[in-house]
């Protein structure tokens, strides 16, 4: 066979632990959907956690990606999808440490309960009215 290599254990276990770390980050993300739609309701949301949102997306992505790297290495690829790899796993990793500076840079700088207020629609245009 050219290009197909056979799955071994380590194939197996690895595998294995990125499906369940992706199962796992979806749902996170899923509980911060919830989270998030609550607090932007609520006109008032913690730039930690938003923070934590970027940092967990950018997980999210690499687990996916890595899944897809090690099943396409085990099937075999061409030139193309390994180029293709590369620069998905390096916007992954780049997305990662950039969720990791920003959390590092909040909490060291003891900024963890930084709260972004987001301004009222209706009530602007409320004041509208009440000027015009």
């Amino acid at each position: 066979m050219i290009g197909v290599q056979t799955m071994g254990g380590t194939d197996i276990v690895l595998l294995i632990a990125y499906g369940i770390s992706f199962v796992c980050a979806l749902l996170l993300m899923a509980a911060l959907f919830l989270y998030f739609r609550k607090r932007f309701r609520a006109r008032v949301v913690s730039l930690f956690m938003l923070a934590t949102s970027f940092f967990l997306g950018a997980y999210t992505f690499k687990m996916a990606i890595a899944f897809w790297i090690r099943v396409s290495n085990i099937s075999g690829g061409n030139a193309v999808n390994t180029a293709l790899k590369s620069m998905s796993w390096t916007v992954a990793q780049t997305g990662t440490t950039l969720g990791l500076v920003i959390l590092t840079l909040l909490m060291y700088t003891r900024r963890q309960d930084l709260f972004m207020v987001i301004p009222s629609v209706l009530e602007k245009e409320e004041n509208r009215d009440v000027d015009a």
